[in-house]
């Protein structure tokens, strides 16, 4: 998979069937054709389903011989170092925080004397919130050597229920009636959408077509967003409704080039 290839979620079912099911995040890096840049825009965007890890669980305990074994990684070529998979569950696979965040995230949880077991637990909840009134973000931030924003990501991980969906209060977007596939969409063509996924590069918008169009990070500037958003470490969130024209079309490949217009609020 290319690095700025968006797999869609029909495509991560595919994958989650064939090479499932994942008991967290590092298994993904055994996935034949997803490179270490897939992996670093799409891990923090994928959750580990809860009920894998107590399926094995139970499974492991009425039958060692049934829990998966370890998956050997497969072979690479010369001079690339292997990944290495293992079965053993990590909880913050089942939170929006991202795995190059981890290290940050256990050093704030010794620094509270917290337990990564407990995540998502009102205990620790009560622990995690207590310790950002007391100290305040910013200067806990710089204790853990990281920005706000990831502090806040980090906060949000461990204190949201299990199983916690962010797509769960997103607004549906008003999609142009008579636009329904990509054969539909023409250059110039102005419509409204809903930000799915956000990368290095960009934000992935489903217009209503079947098919997400990618923003261009280059296309997100300060003058097209609110003055409250322009300090965000990330412009563009997963969930808000944007106002979007059409770039280009490339069904081919399956590729459509939005140009952002505005944040809706």
């Amino acid at each position: 998979m290319g690095a700025d290839r968006h797999v869609g979620p029909a495509e991560w079912a595919g994958i989650a069937e064939k090479n499932g099911p994942f008991l967290n995040r590092e298994q993904l890096k055994l996935v034949k054709g997803l490179g270490p840049k897939s992996f670093q825009q799409c891990a923090g965007f994928i959750r580990i389903n809860p009920e894998n890890l107590q399926s094995c669980s139970s499974r492991a305990e009425a039958d060692p011989a049934a829990v998966p074994p370890e998956k050997a990684p497969p072979k690479r070529g010369k001079g690339k170092a292997p990944s290495t998979g293992t079965a053993r569950p990590n909880p913050l696979d089942q939170t929006c925080i991202h795995p190059e965040s981890y290290c940050i995230a256990m050093r704030f949880l010794q620094h509270i004397e917290g337990r990564v077991e407990d995540t998502g637990r009102p205990e620790l909840r009560q622990r995690v919130e207590g310790s950002v009134r007391r100290l305040g973000l910013e200067p806990l931030a710089k204790t853990l050597d990281t920005t706000p924003e990831t502090l806040q990501l980090i906060v949000d991980g461990l204190t949201q229920p299990s199983g916690f969906d962010i797509r769960q209060g997103f607004e549906q977007a008003d999609f142009k009636r008579g636009i329904v596939s990509m054969g539909d969409l023409r250059p110039g063509v102005v419509l409204t959408g809903r930000v799915e996924n956000t990368a290095l590069f960009g934000a992935f918008v489903d217009i209503g077509v079947g098919r997400s169009g990618l923003i261009h990070k280059s296309s997100i500037t300060l003058e097209k967003l609110p003055a409250d958003l322009r300090r965000r470490s990330l412009a563009l969130g997963p969930g808000e409704r944007v106002e979007v024209r059409v770039i280009n079309v490339d069904a081919q490949r399956g590729r459509i080039g939005l140009d952002l217009i505005r944040l809706l609020r």
